[in-house]
């Protein structure tokens, strides 16, 4: 493995390759980044497998979204490979050894920076072409939900919204399609019946209109006939434009995995980009915003082949991001993808979630956690699935303190899996809706519900004009939105991770344990305006606040040249 190195000093890391091994000492005492990882932010003396995987729930040392790309005190390493390796790493006295252990090939290579965490991530970004900004509308509140299945449930969400006060700018539609070719509306009698003109009445009333995507081609049900889909798999298969095995047959995912027996398209093939896509411009030209680029996650065998050469081994990381690139030459840069899953490169994509999480404080814990090793490994645009996704429905409590923290992320979104989901019968709901909108979640747990949304709803439509210019200052400096403090502030505050910036002005403190109304905040340097006393604090200090439900630490930096606005921006929590 070659060894790349930013900056002179980056040479002082001591390099030595053994077989399937490449071992580096350097000085330090932290690690941080490597993606979106759910169990915690720094990993040193942590193993970090560098590997796409699909995890259903309490991911764990699991991730949708690894990044080859890790920070370090005084140094941060990107990893140029798409193989599969485990980074193993202990403190000495000499600082830190660290081990990358894997299969790695000839061509591939080891990018070296040195400086703070900050200057580091800005190198390495700027390396790899430095990252795509968003349409300011997506930093608006998204509305999602699985059970949404014909026009009248989309329209009767949407009026609910209105009528409750909920500004949403943001429609994700996933089960809009017939269920076998996933590229043609549901044709049951009256479910879709204009959807052109429904898109653009939404669009006139300024909601984008997003629409699921899978990388498959379906194995239908047993039983199960569709025409259509049967002609399309004769072409598929006539043409080769699906992952093959090693013997030329189609691949087809494995028993126990999300479509169990699908054929994967192969998008390194451009007859398939032109086949696939053809199937689906029409839904550019009745304008939608952009597509929820799912899944992904699919390719389980080093021994499979790809149009341009690539195997398994490359592909079981590299498969996610070359599905979402080919979706973003498709529709164009006016236009999103919206992933769980990816890779190196998602740096120049869109927006990603945080994948499928149950309803429980130990995910709202975890997802935390993701969103900031996301954010330190490139991953900006990011948010995730408010009060969980999966399983019985979140208590209030819960609810609130996810949608306090929800509207305080680069993305906002609620959303929820149907009854009869895939591990329904496992992770049942006590209802027969799994709704997890705020008007739904407040008649199960009263009208408090309601009104403190309402409010963190509002309040996100007001601060959107402060989102968009913190998204613009990071990709002009290559820094992420959301931060941790150590990243901010040096490695002093090492140990915080329950807290953060939301740009370069806001320090958020949520809530994230059952019961708890009290909690430490952690003021780093400069004079900053506690939201709900109205008392401005000078730090670094240490300080204990109540925070009673529908109250979240928030604190102001006082020398945003934007203070007032952005203080009125935030009035209405108060």
């Amino acid at each position: 493995m070659k060894a790349i190195h930013l900056d002179a000093n980056a040479s002082r890391v001591v390099m030595v390759e053994e077989k399937n091994s490449v071992l580096l000492q350097f000085k330090g005492n932290h690690l941080w980044g490597a993606g979106e990882h759910f169990d915690r932010v720094e990993f040193l003396s942590h193993p970090r497998k560098n590997e796409v995987e699909e995890v259903f729930t309490r991911q764990g040392v699991h991730t949708y979204l690894p990044q080859p790309l890790f920070l370090s005190d005084e140094y941060a390493f990107l990893v140029q490979s798409d193989r599969v390796f485990t980074i193993e790493s202990q403190g000495n006295e000499d600082g830190i050894q660290l081990a990358l252990k894997g299969d790695f090939s000839a061509d591939d290579a080891l990018v070296i920076a040195s400086g703070t965490p900050k200057e580091t991530l800005g190198k390495l970004l700027s390396y790899l072409g430095g990252v795509v900004l968003p349409p300011a509308w997506v930093f608006g509140e998204w509305a999602s939900a699985n059970r949404w299945r014909s026009e009248q449930d989309v329209l009767e969400a949407l009026e609910a919204a209105r009528l409750h006060g909920f500004p949403i700018s943001v429609l994700v539609v996933e089960a809009w399609s017939d269920e076998s070719t996933f590229y043609t509306f549901g044709e049951e009698q009256g479910l879709w019946p204009d959807p052109k003109q429904l898109v653009q009445k939404l669009n006139e009333q300024g909601v984008h209109f997003m629409l699921w995507q899978c990388p498959v081609f379906k194995a239908l049900e047993a039983g199960r006939r569709d025409a259509r889909h049967e002609q399309d798999l004769s072409y598929i298969q006539e043409h080769s434009l699906a992952v093959l095995n090693k013997d030329g047959t189609p691949y087809t995912i494995p028993e126990g995995h999300w479509f169990a027996g699908s054929m994967v398209p192969d998008f390194t093939n451009p007859e398939t980009r032109e086949w696939w896509f053809s199937k689906r411009k029409y839904l550019l030209d009745m304008g939608v915003s952009g597509f929820k680029t799912d899944g992904g996650e699919c390719i389980l065998s080093d021994e499979v082949r790809f149009h341009d050469g690539s195997t398994g081994k490359e592909m079981r990381n590299r498969y996610p991001q070359s599905y979402i690139e080919a979706y973003q030459e498709f529709i164009g840069p006016e236009r999103i993808t919206f992933s769980r899953a990816g890779y190196l490169g998602a740096q120049g994509s869109m927006l990603f979630w945080a994948g499928d999480q149950l309803s429980q404080w130990s995910e709202l814990q975890a997802v935390l956690k993701a969103g900031l090793s996301a954010a330190i490994s490139g991953i900006f645009w990011w948010g995730f699935d408010i009060g969980g996704f999966a399983g019985p429905l979140p208590s209030g409590e819960l609810y609130l303190r996810g949608y306090e923290l929800g509207s305080l992320v680069p993305v906002m979104q609620w959303h929820s899996e149907p009854v009869g989901g895939q591990f329904s019968e496992v992770m049942k709901s006590e209802e027969l809706i799994n709704d997890r909108s705020p008007w739904h979640m407040a008649q199960k747990h009263g009208a408090e519900v309601l009104s403190i949304t309402r409010r963190y709803s509002t309040m996100r439509k007001d601060l959107r004009w402060y989102l968009v210019r913190e998204a613009e200052a990071s990709r002009e400096t290559l820094q992420p939105m959301m931060r941790p403090m150590f990243y901010e502030f040096g490695s002093t505050y090492s140990d915080i991770y329950d807290q953060y910036l939301l740009g370069s002005s806001l320090l958020v403190a949520p809530i994230l344990e059952e019961g708890q109304r009290t909690r430490t905040v952690i003021l780093p340097d400069g004079h900053w305006y506690d939201l709900f006393t109205g008392m401005t604090i000078s730090g670094p200090c240490t300080i204990e606040r109540e925070y009673p439900i529908g109250q979240i630490g928030i604190f102001i930096n006082v020398q945003d040249s934007e203070f007032n606005r952005l203080k009125d921006s935030l009035a209405g929590l108060c």
